[in-house]
């Protein structure tokens, strides 16, 4: 997307009054469908809703380290298969897409990222699907694949995984896109809300 004509790497996200759908309502780590996700992310509120408008955040240490030996056994050799054109989110690409689209961008992105991620500082193990992108393990059809991932994306956002971060105005949040997903709350319908985003270039996922 376009960044802000005097600070291009700046990207605005904006929801306005008239509109129903929020961009990043759903449980995701930022463009897992590129090849390099980013490392990090960085939004800083400039307006918010008198209430609402909250985001959740999830630790995906937690939710490998919490796994049975089995399970990680099992999800240590797969491969996931992540899509920009995921149905769940594709509407909110679609609309930012219409008005806010840098001229380079491609109509959809795919990527394949080990489901067990290392992390290339702390070394730790963390889950690395998320219901907004992945749609299939590699080497199985999407039918196949779904009633595990279906179990994972329900136990990676179980609440002692989680924390909610409540934005006043001047308010930074700062994340590891690597070993954590986040959903921004879409609860304060007719309202407006300006955040400004940096994101942080990261590097392909490595698994163990």
């Amino acid at each position: 997307m376009k960044g802000l004509d005097d600070f291009p790497e700046i990207i605005p996200v904006l929801k306005l009054e008239t509109e129903r759908v929020n961009f990043g309502g759903i449980w995701h780590s930022d463009t897992a469908y590129l090849d390099a996700p980013p490392m990090a992310s960085m939004l800083v509120a400039r307006e918010v809703p008198p209430a609402g408008g909250d985001t959740l955040f999830a630790n995906m240490y937690m939710a490998y380290e919490t796994l049975s030996d089995g399970m990680k056994r099992l999800l240590g050799g797969l491969v996931a298969v992540n899509s920009s054109a995921a149905a769940d989110v594709s509407r909110t690409r679609e609309d930012r897409l219409k008005d806010s689209a840098r001229a380079d961008a491609k109509r959809e992105y795919n990527a394949a990222h080990p489901v067990v991620r290392v992390h290339p500082e702390t070394g730790r193990r963390a889950l690395y699907v998320n219901t907004a992108h992945t749609v299939r393990f590699e080497g199985m059809t999407e039918e196949e694949s779904a009633p595990l991932l279906q179990y994972l994306y329900r136990h990676q956002v179980r609440p002692e995984f989680t924390c909610r971060f409540r934005w006043r105005p001047g308010s930074l949040a700062l994340w590891d896109n690597r070993c954590a997903q986040h959903n921004a709350i879409n609860d304060y319908q007719g309202q407006r809300r300006l955040l400004h985003r940096i994101t942080l270039a990261g590097e392909k996922p490595e698994g163990p």
